[in-house]
């Protein structure tokens, strides 16, 4: 099991043992994306949708979830997380709301599981707040675009080719 540290040498899971790791700032940035219909796009741009502030409310879900990232992630160590920020963009041209989380905490341990966790809460909430109106939503491209600090050093995803 060598390189994949949630695992003992008897293959046991485990959580990590950060405490001797010194405490540095964190940044992790992920990304994420909900297609759905033009119909319901529309009525999340327009603000029409009949239970409120879709975006209003995913931008919160978002900060929540990345927050109790810990509680659902069985190996993952709970922060205290300094900033989170949630961008949803409405993007007509594909028909879908895009995510975008950044996450920062001075700690022991990166924050990407709180970033990724952050994206997929928020575009559940769409999906949830949009259901009744577009079942065949789906959410996409769930991913981590860079991340910072640590002994590991930075980390950037490499531009896709076209």
């Amino acid at each position: 099991m060598a390189g994949l540290t949630h695992f003992n040498n008897a293959g046991d899971a485990r959580m990590v043992d950060v405490g001797a790791k010194a405490v540095t700032r964190r940044r992790a940035v992920a990304e994420g994306l909900i297609r759905m219909r033009p119909e319901t796009l529309a009525l999340i741009e327009r603000g029409e949708h009949r239970k409120g502030d879709v975006l209003g409310v995913a931008r919160i879900a978002g900060i929540m979830g990345a927050k109790r990232t810990a509680d659902l992630v069985p190996l993952c160590h709970p922060l205290s997380l300094t900033r989170v920020e949630i961008a949803l963009t409405v993007r007509a041209e594909d028909s879908s709301v895009y995510c975008q989380a950044t996450v920062e905490t001075s700690g022991q341990t990166g924050v990407e599981m709180e970033a990724l966790c952050a994206v997929q809460v928020s575009l559940l909430t769409v999906y949830d707040m949009c259901k009744a109106v577009d079942r065949g939503m789906t959410i996409e491209s769930v991913r981590l675009l860079e991340k910072a600090g640590g002994k590991s050093g930075d980390w950037m995803r490499a531009p896709e080719s076209t």
